[in-house]
């Protein structure tokens, strides 16, 4: 028998697709908080209603969480965008786990690899594989790619490992914020529905404009200054995401602070770094350059 009969069977994945195992405890986890939330919530609302408390701790929640991804988790620890005191980058920090996307050192590296990897095999979150996979499939299954190599500085940080360590805690704590201010203000059933709405819905919310980053502004959109990968401007995404819908100018120059260069660019996770800078909290704030594509020859 040809040694060639006692070669290994052809990746499952497609060709040139390393085997994946499915991620049960990331799968079981998303499956819940989305029945949770497009199920329980609505329900809940419908037999009892929200109140006012609910929906301004939802808002403030929304705000919160997602402003600790764009500027703690993105601008700042994936990209070393600008620098901050410790005591800022644990409450940016924080906040960013209450988004429940895992702790700042996963989300770094993976992020990492994202930029590296851009539309490749080994790219997380590849959109040439389509729009589901790239929005929430890709959390499914877990990748046979080392992710920590990417980020190896992240590891020297005390406090991405001090957030590393805590992370469950720190994102139970975002859950039952809501819960005990609720129950304060109208018992069980005021717990249950600020938990609802401004815990798991909020959670649900604020995970998929993160992954509209991933699937939309690589599938759909503007190219103003590259056409080298994937990656696409769409400003109605900055609505949702505090300004990560300029995604093509993010990839041209990913270093940036800013995801929105111009002055009118919908980008408030700037606007706070900015801030940061102002109040002597920020400082080394980088900015690139603003070259645009050239149009393509007809």
């Amino acid at each position: 028998m040809a040694n060639g009969d006692n070669a290994p069977a052809p990746a499952v994945w497609g060709v040139g697709r390393l085997p994946r195992a499915v991620d049960v405890p990331t799968t079981t986890l998303f499956v819940i908080v989305s029945l949770t939330a497009l199920i329980a919530v609505p329900l809940f609302g419908y037999l009892y209603g929200y109140t006012c408390l609910d929906w301004v701790l939802f808002g403030i929640l929304y705000l919160v969480s997602g402003l600790g991804i764009t500027v703690g988790y993105h601008r700042l620890i994936a990209h070393g965008s600008f620098h901050c005191p410790d005591w800022v980058k644990a409450l940016l920090l924080v906040a960013g786990s209450w988004a429940l996307e895992n702790s700042a050192l996963k989300w770094g590296a993976n992020h990492a690899r994202h930029h590296a990897r851009v539309d490749q095999e080994e790219d997380p979150y590849n959109a040439t594989r389509g729009f589901w996979y790239s929005h929430c499939g890709w959390l499914f299954t877990k990748s046979p790619h080392r992710t920590e190599r990417y980020a190896p500085w992240l590891r020297k940080d005390p406090v991405v490992m001090w957030q590393h360590r805590w992370y469950i805690s720190l994102v139970l704590s975002g859950l039952a914020l809501p819960f005990f201010v609720g129950y304060a203000y109208d018992g069980w059933i005021g717990g249950l529905g600020c938990f609802l709405l401004a815990g798991v819905g909020r959670v649900f919310l604020v995970l998929n404009s993160t992954f509209c980053i991933n699937s939309i502004c690589h599938l759909w959109g503007t190219q103003p200054y590259s056409t080298t990968n994937s990656s696409r401007d769409n400003w109605w995404v900055s609505l949702l995401t505090f300004g990560e819908g300029y995604h093509n100018y993010h990839h041209t120059f990913p270093r940036d602070y800013r995801n929105g260069p111009k002055w009118y660019h919908l980008d408030p996770s700037k606007w706070l770094i900015y801030g940061l800078a102002k109040l002597g909290l920020g400082w080394n704030l980088i900015r690139s350059g603003q070259k645009r594509a050239r149009p393509s020859s007809s």
